[in-house]
């Protein structure tokens, strides 16, 4: 007997159809209910920001909105909490750089 021991599996739900996202020009594949965080951890990719002294690179560290180690350029905006933004259709996700406000005006 094969158990399946997936999340949705154990449920029993089936999964609504996924639907596509792009990071940094790449696209990926999302989940409904998956935060932009989740849906970038799905396909790989472990860090979206490097850090503004040293330009290290970050990505999800707490996942519950408290550290900002997650902050993102998403759809053109910048500094916002990956783990806590669901993932929308033809989201564009880009990596942030710095403080996220080098390209922008005043």
């Amino acid at each position: 007997m094969t158990r399946d021991r997936s999340p949705l599996g154990l449920v029993g739900a089936d999964a609504e159809a996924a639907f596509e996202i792009t990071f940094d020009g790449r696209t990926l594949s999302a989940l409904p209910g998956q935060s932009v965080a989740a849906a970038l951890w799905a396909a790989g990719v472990l860090a979206w920001r490097t850090t503004r002294v040293g330009g290290r690179p970050r990505g999800a560290f707490c996942a519950i909105g408290q550290c900002y180690d997650c902050l993102a350029t998403i759809n053109g905006r910048p500094n916002r909490r990956a783990c806590l933004v669901p993932a929308r259709p033809g989201d564009a996700i880009t990596t942030q750089e710095g403080d996220g406000h080098a390209g922008l005006t005043v």
